[in-house]
């Protein structure tokens, strides 16, 4: 008796051919990879910040890397969605991701604040690039999730720099 492939073979017909549904999950899992590798970074940095603005940085870091870990789901199913496999790996998202894994040796409290600077900016260029493609493939579901993706790292690398103002 041969084994039979568990494979779906429905097709999906939700208005949004297989090209641009393939285009917009890869850039969906890029999207992904660099939310994971910020939620990671911060989450380190939550852990290991020292000096005096420990409480206020420590708080900060918790209420972000709580809202970071409460948006890859959102992405992932998605990409789910869209027909595609979401990426679930550090393997994967170390290739994928625009964001620098931590440094190894934590740094001092307001390095690290400059790197979450960098990293929300990052996840904010990551997410505008992918704005035309789903614009033209009629993708409002997408898009929709890019413009809370981009108004949440906007806004963070917003009150970030300005923790670094004197």
């Amino acid at each position: 008796m041969a084994k039979t492939s568990r494979k779906s073979t429905a097709a999906i017909h939700i208005g949004i051919g297989e090209k641009d549904r393939a285009a917009i999950a890869a850039g969906l899992s890029k999207l992904l990879a660099d939310t994971y590798t910020l939620y990671l970074t911060t989450h380190n940095f939550h852990w290991n910040v020292t000096g005096p603005m420990f409480n206020s940085l420590h708080d900060m870091f918790m209420q972000q890397y709580t809202e970071l870990w409460n948006a890859v789901d959102p992405i992932a199913e998605r990409i789910r969605s869209l027909g595609h496999v979401a990426p679930g790996s550090y393997a994967q998202y170390g290739k994928l991701s625009s964001v620098p894994d931590a440094p190894a040796a934590p740094p001092k409290a307001m390095e690290m604040v400059r790197i979450l600077v960098q990293g929300h900016e990052a996840v904010a260029r990551t997410a505008r690039e992918l704005f035309p493609l789903v614009e033209q493939a009629s993708d409002e579901p997408t898009a929709d999730l890019l413009t809370q993706r981009l108004t949440v790292h906007e806004q963070t690398a917003w009150m970030l720099r300005s923790i670094l103002e004197e």
